[in-house]
């Protein structure tokens, strides 16, 4: 996750975000399968699973990049909302590129972080490995959360 991987916030918010609305597609089908067709109900099991993963990758990533471009509350909020709707995190990543709000290097790899807020994502960034445990570790444990609360209601 820093620019000596050369995994920049471009290259990391795209491929989350396009995974994101990969795993959309992927339940979107199995939904298919199961309530229209009525063939089968694995689809569901697995694209959920996958979909809730990524979706809890994609709003980590959202905010890790946020931070480190500095993007204002409500541009990271949009980018959190997207997540929601199918396939919108595409339409955001091309919205923010467009706007400017990424890059390929990471500004807190090289600046000096300010506040709260930006002290542990530079942590995050300056220390890549540690940073990418960390990430996978808070994604595990917010799965077992979600996992806990049980399926969405709808």
């Amino acid at each position: 996750m820093s620019a000596r991987t050369g995994t920049g916030p471009t290259r990391l918010f795209r491929v989350v975000a396009t995974a994101e609305a990969i795993t959309w597609a992927g339940l979107l089908t199995g939904m298919f399968l199961k309530y229209v067709t009525e063939t089968t109900e694995v689809a569901v099991s697995v694209f959920g699973m996958l979909h809730g993963i990524v979706f809890i990758a994609y709003c980590l990533t959202t905010v890790v990049v946020g931070i480190d471009r500095r993007w204002s509350a409500s541009r990271l909020m949009l980018g959190l909302v997207s997540s929601v709707p199918p396939f919108m995190t595409i339409w955001f990543d091309r919205h923010v590129e467009k706007a400017g709000g990424l890059s390929d290097s990471w500004r807190l790899t090289t600046e000096p972080p300010h506040g709260a807020v930006e002290r542990p994502a530079a942590w995050l960034l300056r220390n890549p490995l540690q940073g990418a445990v960390a990430g996978i570790v808070a994604v595990a444990a917010l799965t077992g959360v979600a996992l806990l609360v049980g399926p969405p209601v709808g």
